[in-house]
């Protein structure tokens, strides 16, 4: 039987071998101009297909992530926070707190850079193939609420649970009452030595107790974020405001 191009397309296809069945024709002209041996020309293709499933599952990743936006750990100036070296910032980058299940729990007031690390990290873990989540605690109590009767908060929160990483931002920036503590606290309990979290807050665990409503609930979440935890506190004036862009460049308008 003679086999054309398209019949090994159509094979490599059935073999859900996709990436090196389009650029197929590529890679036999390119084995017949250089004359590849086979196992060139074998190496190539395997190659290709191995480095396009790694950029289609980053970018379906980086999709399940819904990051805010995405800016690495090197945009950031270290310079701007004396309280976090650049050493501490290399040490974060090993993910060796991710291996070993750690938290972090970023504290600080608002506009110092604990959402930008954060997500840092999260982009970290996925160029390194894990599975990511972020979302803000405004967004994470509606779901939780919801979650019973709302197909798309199922789907969401099985990605949160599923995921090797979880980002959740600021924290305790509004209070919860009793059924809320109480979901959040189903959640970590779940995700406890499963999944590493990174907290963001601009208030300290001694503060969650007023917000959270209930002392027992308080205690329970505290006992299993801060169990095996690293906690990092941000300084500083807010970027926000240092670096804003002014409508008025020249001037000061005043009334």
């Amino acid at each position: 039987m003679e086999y054309s191009v398209k019949n090994l397309q159509d094979q490599l296809n059935h073999l859900r071998l996709s990436e090196m069945s389009k650029e197929l024709p590529t890679f036999l002209r390119k084995a017949e101009a250089h004359s590849w041996t086979y196992q060139e020309f074998l190496r190539e293709l395997l190659t290709y297909e191995e480095k396009r499933r790694q950029e289609k599952m980053i970018d379906k990743h980086l999709k399940w992530a819904k990051f805010p936006y995405q800016k690495t750990l090197e945009e950031f100036d270290i310079e701007e926070i004396s309280s976090l070296s650049e050493r501490q910032i290399k040490q974060l980058k090993e993910l060796t707190w991710l291996e070993e299940s750690y938290n972090l729990i970023f504290l600080g007031p608002p506009g110092v850079g604990k959402t930008h690390i954060a997500i840092g990290l999260g982009l970290e873990a996925i160029y390194n193939g894990l599975r990511v989540s972020f979302v803000s605690i405004g967004e994470l109590v509606p779901l939780l609420k919801s979650e019973e009767y709302l197909r798309k908060s199922q789907v969401q929160l099985k990605r949160i649970r599923n995921a090797d990483l979880v980002i959740i931002d600021d924290l305790m920036y509004m209070a919860m009452d009793q059924n809320e503590a109480n979901l959040f606290f189903h959640l970590v309990n779940h995700l406890y030595e499963q999944s590493s979290i990174i907290l963001t807050s601009n208030k300290g665990p001694e503060e969650w107790g007023e917000l959270l409503g209930d002392q027992g609930i308080t205690t329970a979440i505290l006992d299993r974020l801060l169990h095996r935890s690293e906690v990092l506190h941000f300084d500083g004036p807010s970027h926000r405001i240092k670096y804003r862009k002014s409508l008025f460049q020249s001037e000061t308008v005043q009334n």
